[in-house]
């Protein structure tokens, strides 16, 4: 039977960078939140052992698709510790949302979610811990998604705290361009001596993205959709881009700046959500 299982976006609605590591990775300060808004992943379990990805993605070699290597990796640990029932594989297939090098961290939910889809359906039995650390291997920001809770993230965003801030409306705007993150992390103009704060402090404080100005610079476009939306409300650049994000008390308030939107660009208006709508499908 296919199953449909929630994959949903997520923001940064701040992100600081406190240091550079000698693995050439970033230390990084940042809060995560949920949108109710994503991609769906569907899952039909199969008894023959094959694992078949039914909706490919232009320019991703299946195979190198994050949904793919996230169920490769699930059923090595599964076979490995004995947990895999013989003749577990699946049909995947997705219904795709969210644009790539968008920073919204399509990707990394995608990963996310066949793990924790898997891990139910074929009865594994892995911890959400242990499923956070499979996740680790395929990307800092999946152990978020897996966990499925708002939270503050230090390190590359492997150590996580939940927390709940406010769950406004945002109003997310796409300019049509793609930014890889090594494009913005590798820039020498990067600031990388943010200071280290406490979540304290952080949570009252104005929020900002220390990536923002290198995207603004090397992407008019997303420098031009930053002006148009500080025009109506407090907004920022999402992970290191390309998309932008306004936020609002209300839907309607985002739906009335959503109907003026200049041609070219692309938006949607979600609300934060402190719990995943993919754990709120594994609760229910």
């Amino acid at each position: 039977m296919m199953t449909q299982w929630p994959s949903p976006a997520k923001l940064n609605l701040f992100l600081y960078i406190t240091g550079r590591r000698p693995d050439g990775y970033h230390n990084l300060q940042t809060l995560f939140q949920f949108l109710d808004y994503g991609d769906t992943l569907h899952i039909e379990p199969r008894t023959d052992g094959i694992l078949r990805l039914l909706t490919s993605i232009n320019g991703v070699a299946d195979e190198e698709n994050l949904i793919v290597r996230a169920a490769r990796l699930l059923m090595k640990a599964a076979q490995e510790s004995g947990r895999l029932p013989a003749g577990s594989g699946a049909d995947i297939g997705i219904d795709k949302r969210l644009p790539m090098g968008g920073g919204l961290g399509g990707g990394s939910s995608n990963a996310a979610t066949t793990l924790v889809a898997l891990n139910h359906l074929w009865q594994c039995r892995f911890s959400e811990d242990e499923l956070a650390q499979l996740g680790l291997q395929l990307g800092a920001d999946v152990p978020v998604f897996v966990r499925g809770r708002a939270a503050f993230a230090e390190g590359i965003g492997e150590r996580l705290v939940p927390v709940a801030p406010a769950e406004k409306w945002y109003l997310v705007l796409h300019p049509g361009v793609h930014i890889s993150t090594p494009e913005i992390f590798n820039d020498p103009e990067l600031p990388r001596e943010t200071p280290v704060r406490s979540i304290e402090t952080l949570l009252n404080c104005e929020f900002s993205n220390d990536c923002e100005v290198i995207a603004r610079k090397r992407f008019r476009e997303v420098d031009a959709a930053l002006l148009w939306l500080l025009e109506y409300a407090p907004s920022r650049l999402t992970g290191t881009g390309a998309c932008v994000f306004a936020e609002f008390d209300t839907e309607l308030a985002a739906r009335q700046v959503l109907e003026q939107v200049p041609a070219g660009l692309h938006g949607f208006v979600a609300q934060g959500v402190n719990l995943s709508p993919l754990s709120r499908k594994l609760a229910g």
